[in-house]
C-alpha cells in the first residue's frame, strides 16, 4: 500500500539519499564560451564499453581546441584522442548500440549520458557524466566546435550576448540618471529583483558585495560592468541555456525558425508559422534589436517558458470542453459534505463561509442538516454533537447568491431533513420566495430511462430530499428517517451493511409541500444490486456511507459501475471521521460513484485530488466519466490489476528538471532560512495506474535547484489519472510539506513545461515552481534486448488480442463473432507499426520518448555529403513522404532510411 505526503508528519518507507552537484559553486554556466573553458579544465568521465565493461578517465579539450584526449589510456597520446574534424554527432542519452545492450544499462542515468559518433565508420565513443550539468557542458561545448572549429571562441566572442549586453546596458543608462557611469546598490539590487521577482534582496546584494570584495573595492556604488555580470550570475538558468543552444543552430539565441522548430518538435504544437514565432518574440524579448529583428534572447526564451503559455495545464480545459448533454449519472459531480462546517464535524462552528467557499470552488452539491430551531426558524447544524448553528433562511439566501458564480450548471442541494411539519412548512415558504423559478419541481417523465443533462438543467436547483409515495393522499405522511449524524454515536459493527442499516427502522412525519419540491432526486433507502437493476426508478437517489461503499467497490466493482449507468450514488464520509479528514475520493471514482462528499473544510491529499479533478472541465463542478463507464454494454471493473479491455495504455515520461524559488515550509524553524527539497511524483487512479517516484534531495537550495531525473509511468485508464507533483523538505525530525500541485493527466501538455505549486490550503505560492518536461507515448521501448524484445517488439505469439464476452444471446453474439478478425488484423497492423517507429527512433539515435519530427529532425544533418551534396532526398509527391538515396552512401544511411519505408 502506497502513502502519500499530505503535509502531514507521517513517514515513508525509502533512503534518504544525498546529492552534490559537480558544478562549481562560484561559476554558474551563461555561456557556451563557459562550456569551452570547463572542457579545456577537463572532467572525469565514465567510457562505456560492450560487455559492462566501464573505464574512469580524465577527459580534456586541447588548447587548442582541435582534439579531444582522455587520460590514463594504454594507447599512445596520439592515439588516445578524438580530432574535433572527425565527429560526426553528438548523441544525448542511452542512445547507441554499445548502451543499449550494456549489462549496467538501468543504472545508467539517461540525462548524464551522452555519445560522441565520429570517424567514416560512424564509430560511438560512449561517456557518462557525474552530472546531467556537466554531460550538458560537454554535448554543448562539443556542438559548437563542430559547427565552429577552431574560430568557435571568436564566432562566440564576437555575438556573445550582444542583444543581453546592449539591454542590460540600455536598461542601466536609463538607470544612472546624471551619467555617473555608476549607480548606488539599493538601486541596482532593485533593479535586478524587478527583472527577476523571485529573487530574494539579500542574495542580490550578497552577490554585489562578494564581487566588489573580490576586487577589493571600497564603496558601495556599482558600475554597469558589475551590474552586468551580477546579472549573468543570478538570472541565468543553466538548464535553460543548455535547452536553447539545442535548438538555436549553436548561436546564442533562437531566431523565428529555431523557435518555430521548438515550438513543433518539442511543445507538440500545431500548424506554428513564422508569424507567430514573430509574436512570440516580440512578447517576451525583452531587448528591442531582438524584437526588430527576430531573435529569442536567453532571458526571452526564459520569459516565455516561465509564462501561462507554457503552463503544463493545457488551457483547452480551462472552459468547459466535455459534451454536457449525457444524463446526469454520466458525470462526476463536485460535492461537498457538511457544507456549513468551518473546521471538524464534532466541536466544530457551523458558518455560512462554508457555502460561499465551496460555492466559488466550483462545488455542486451542497449539504443542508436542517432541525427545528428558536422562533420558528429552522437552523443547520450537526445533530448529536456540540457544532453550534446558523439560521436556514440566510443559507438559501447564500446559495441563491452564489450558486451560479462559479458554474451555470445545476447545483443540489441535499437536505437531511429532522424539521417538525411546521417548520418544514417554513422551509418551503423560504426556498419558494428566495429561490423561486431556479428551483425545478417538473415530475420525471417516466417514459425516460434516464435523468436530464446538465445542459438541460442549467441555472437549475434540485433538492435531494426523502419524497411522499404517490398513493399518500394527506397533506403529510410518513417516510424512513435519513440521519447521519446519529451514526456517530454508534460503533461500527462487524458488517459495514449492519451500519447503514441501523436507522432504516426510525421513522418521521414529511410535509407534502416539501415532498413536492423533491423532483429528480428523491432519496431512497439501498437493498441490492439485483433489487435495484429491477425496481429502482431513474430519478431516485440512494447514500452510501463510506465503509459499506468500499465494501461494495471491493466486492462487487462491476455492479456498482453497472449501477451507476442509471443512477446517481452519493458516497459520504464515514461519521468516524470525528476530526473531518477526507476519504479518497478516487476510491469511488473508480466505480462511477458520482456524487463523493468532501470535507471542503479540510485540506490535504485528499482535497488536492478532487480539486485537480474538477479542474479539467472548466471548474464547472461536471466531468464526464469514462465511455467504459458509461456504454450500457461495456464491462468493467475498476480493481483490474493490469490493463483494461478496449482502452489503450499510455505511457508517461516525465523529467524533473529544476525548482525554482520554493519557500521554507510554515513552522520548521530549526534549520533557519535552509531548505533540502526533493519532489515526489505520483500517479493517482485505478489501483493498477497508482504508483510514486521521488527524485534525490538536494542539499541547501530552494532558490533554483537542478534535480534532471526522468521516471516512467504506465498508465492503463487515462481518463481516471491524475498526476500530482509533491515538494518536500528533507528532515530527518519529519519531513515537511513546502508545495504541490494536481492535474488530470488528461489535461497535461507535453513539452517544456513549468508547474506553479500550491500551499497545503491550496494558494499559489508566489514565484514557486518546477521546471518539467512531459512527453506521452503509447508503448514501452528502449533497455536491453532481451527485455526490449518482451516490452516492445511483440512477436504474433505474445500479442495480446481482444476476446469478445459471450452474451448468449445468439444474434448480437453471432454479429460480434464475424468482428473478431478483423480486431485482429488492426492489432497486428499496430503492433508492427510501433515495432518499425521502435526501430527508427533508435537507428536516428533517440530514446522511445522522441516522436517522428524529432526523428527527421535528427537525421537531417547526416542526409548531407561533405561537399552539401544531398545523399538522401524527401520525395513530397507521394501520399506519405519517401526517402530516396542518392549514390553511395555509409551503411548506417541505408539502415535508417529501409527503417523509415517499414515505418
Amino acid at each position: 500500500s502506497l502513502v502519500y505526503q499530505d503535509g502531514t508528519k507521517q513517514k515513508r518507507e525509502r533512503k534518504k539519499t544525498v546529492s552534490f552537484s559537480s558544478m562549481p559553486t562560484e561559476k554558474k554556466i551563461s555561456g557556451a564560451s563557459d562550456c569551452i573553458n570547463a572542457m579545456v579544465e577537463g572532467s572525469e568521465l565514465k567510457k562505456i564499453r560492450s560487455n559492462s565493461r566501464v573505464y574512469h578517465r580524465y577527459f580534456l579539450l586541447d588548447a587548442d581546441m582541435q582534439s579531444l584526449r582522455w587520460e590514463p589510456s594504454k594507447k599512445d597520446s596520439e592515439k588516445a584522442k578524438i580530432d574535433i574534424k572527425s565527429i560526426k554527432e553528438v548523441r544525448t542519452g542511452k542512445n547507441t548500440d554499445i548502451f543499449r545492450s550494456n549489462g549496467i544499462y538501468d543504472q545508467i542515468s539517461e540525462d548524464c549520458a551522452f555519445s560522441i559518433i565520429y570517424g567514416e565508420n560512424y564509430e560511438s565513443l560512449d561517456l557518462v557524466a557525474n552530472s546531467a550539468d556537466v554531460a550538458n557542458i560537454w554535448v554543448t561545448g562539443l556542438r559548437y566546435l563542430i559547427s565552429y572549429g577552431k574560430h568557435t571562441l571568436d564566432m562566440i566572442e564576437s555575438t556573445q550576448d550582444n542583444m543581453r549586453t546592449s539591454w542590460l546596458s540600455q536598461m542601466f543608462s536609463e538607470s544612472d540618471v546624471e551619467n555617473l557611469g555608476h549607480i548606488p546598490l539599493c538601486n541596482a539590487v532593485q533593479f535586478i529583483k524587478d527583472l527577476n521577482p523571485g529573487l530574494k534582496n539579500n542574495k542580490i546584494e550578497l552577490k554585489f558585495k562578494e564581487l566588489h570584495r573580490s576586487k577589493e573595492k571600497t564603496g558601495t556604488e556599482v558600475t554597469k560592468e558589475e551590474f552586468i555580470e551580477v546579472f549573468h550570475e543570478l538570472c541565468t538558468r543553466p538548464e535553460i541555456y543548455f535547452l536553447l543552444v539545442q535548438f538555436s543552430s549553436n548561436k546564442e539565441f533562437l531566431d523565428t525558425k529555431d523557435l518555430m522548430m521548438f515550438l513543433e518538435a518539442e511543445q507538440g504544437m500545431a500548424h506554428v508559422t513564422e508569424e507567430i514565432s514573430l509574436e512570440i518574440i516580440q512578447k517576451y524579448e525583452p531587448a528591442k534589436e531582438g524584437q526588430e529583428k527576430g531573435c529569442l534572447s536567453i532571458d526571452g526564451f526564459t520569459n516565455y517558458l516561465t509564462s501561462p503559455d507554457c503552463h503544463i495545464f493545457d488551457p483547452e480545459h480551462k472552459k468547459v470542453c466535455q459534451d454536457m448533454k449525457q444524463p446526469l449519472s454520466h458525470y462526476f459531480i463536485n460535492s461537498s459534505h457538511n457544507t456549513y462546517l468551518i473546521e471538524d464535524q464534532f466541536r466544530g462552528p457551523s458558518d455560512i463561509t462554508g457555502y460561499i467557499r465551496a460555492l466559488k470552488m466550483g462545488c455542486r452539491s451542497v449539504e443542508l442538516d436542517v432541525w427545528d430551531g428558536p422562533d420558528n426558524e429552522p437552523v443547520i447544524y450537526t445533530g448529536h454533537t456540540m457544532t453550534s448553528q446558523i439560521v436556514f433562511r440566510s443559507v438559501i439566501d447564500i446559495i441563491n447568491k452564489y450558486a451560479f458564480i462559479a458554474s451555470e450548471y445545476p447545483l443540489i442541494l441535499c437536505l437531511e431533513n429532522h424539521c417538525s411539519i411546521k417548520q418544514q412548512k417554513v422551509m418551503v415558504q423560504h426556498m419558494k420566495k428566495i429561490l423561486g423559478d431556479k428551483l425545478h419541481t417538473q415530475s420525471p417523465n417516466i417514459e425516460e430511462s434516464y435523468l436530464p443533462s446538465p445542459e438541460s438543467l442549467k441555472g437549475k436547483i434540485l433538492i435531494k430530499a426523502k419524497k411522499l409515495s404517490s398513493n399518500c393522499s394527506g397533506l403529510e405522511g410518513d417516510v424512513t428517517d435519513e440521519d447521519e449524524g446519529a451514526e456517530m454515536s454508534q460503533r461500527v459493527g462487524k458488517e459495514a451493511v449492519e451500519q447503514q442499516n441501523l436507522m432504516t427502522g426510525k421513522r418521521f412525519q414529511l410535509c407534502k409541500e416539501l415532498s413536492e419540491l423533491v423532483s429528480i432526486c428523491k432519496s431512497v433507502q439501498f437493498k441490492e444490486f439485483q433489487v435495484s437493476f429491477q425496481l429502482q426508478k431513474y430519478w431516485e437517489v440512494c447514500s452510501f456511507n463510506e465503509v459499506l461503499a468500499s465494501k461494495y467497490a471491493n466486492e462487487n466493482p462491476g455492479d456498482f459501475v453497472n449501477y451507476n449507468k442509471r443512477f446517481l450514488a452519493r458516497v459520504f464520509p464515514s461519521p468516524m471521521r470525528i476530526d473531518s479528514s477526507n476519504m479518497n475520493p478516487q476510491d469511488f471514482w473508480k466505480c462511477g460513484c458520482q456524487i463523493v462528499a468532501m470535507n471542503f473544510q479540510t485540506p490535504g491529499l485528499m482535497m488536492d485530488l478532487n480539486i485537480g479533478w474538477f479542474r479539467q472541465n472548466g471548474n464547472c463542478g461536471y466531468v464526464l466519466r469514462p465511455a467504459i463507464m458509461r456504454e450500457e454494454v461495456s464491462f468493467f471493473s475498476a480493481n483490474t490489476k493490469d490493463t483494461v479491455p478496449g482502452v489503450s495504455p499510455q505511457l508517461l515520461h516525465i523529467k524533473i528538471i529544476s525548482g525554482q524559488n520554493f519557500p521554507k515550509p510554515k513552522g520548521s524553524g530549526a534549520k533557519g532560512d535552509v531548505v533540502d527539497p526533493y519532489v515526489y511524483v505520483e500517479i493517482h487512479g485505478i489501483p493498477a495506474d497508482c504508483a510514486e517516484q521521488r527524485t534525490k534531495t538536494m542539499h541547501q537550495n530552494g532558490d533554483n535547484p537542478i534535480f534532471d531525473e526522468s521516471f516512467e509511468f504506465q498508465i492503463n485508464l487515462p481518463e481516471l489519472a491524475m498526476v500530482r507533483f509533491v515538494v518536500l523538505d528533507d528532515d530527518y525530525i519529519g519531513d515537511e510539506f513546502i508545495g504541490q500541485y494536481t492535474i488530470p493527466f488528461e489535461c497535461l501538455q507535453t513539452g517544456y513545461r513549468h508547474i506553479p505549486l500550491q500551499s497545503l490550503t491550496g494558494e499559489m505560492l508566489t514565484h514557486a515552481s518546477l521546471f518539467v518536461h512531459v512527453a506521452i507515448t503509447n508503448r514501452r521501448g528502449g533497455g536491453k534486448p532481451h527485455k526490449r524484445g518482451l516490452s516492445v517488439r511483440k512477436g504474433k505469439k505474445s500479442r495480446e488480442y481482444a476476446s469478445m464476452r459471450t452474451l448468449w444471446i445468439k444474434t448480437i453474439d453471432e454479429v460480434f463473432k464475424n468482428a473478431l478478425q478483423p480486431i485482429r488484423d488492426a492489432t497486428d497492423l499496430r503492433e508492427n507499426m510501433q515495432n518499425a517507429v521502435v526501430s527508427f527512433k533508435e537507428l536516428c539515435g533517440l530514446s522511445p520518448v522522441a516522436n517522428l519530427m524529432q526523428c527527421i529532425l535528427a537525421v537531417s544533418t547526416r542526409l548531407v555529403g561533405p561537399d552539401s551534396t544531398p545523399l538522401v532526398v524527401l520525395n513530397l509527391n507521394d501520399q506519405y513522404p519517401t526517402m530516396e538515396l542518392q549514390g553511395i552512401v555509409p551503411e548506417v544511411l541505408k539502415k535508417i532510411v529501409t527503417a523509415y519505408d517499414m515505418v
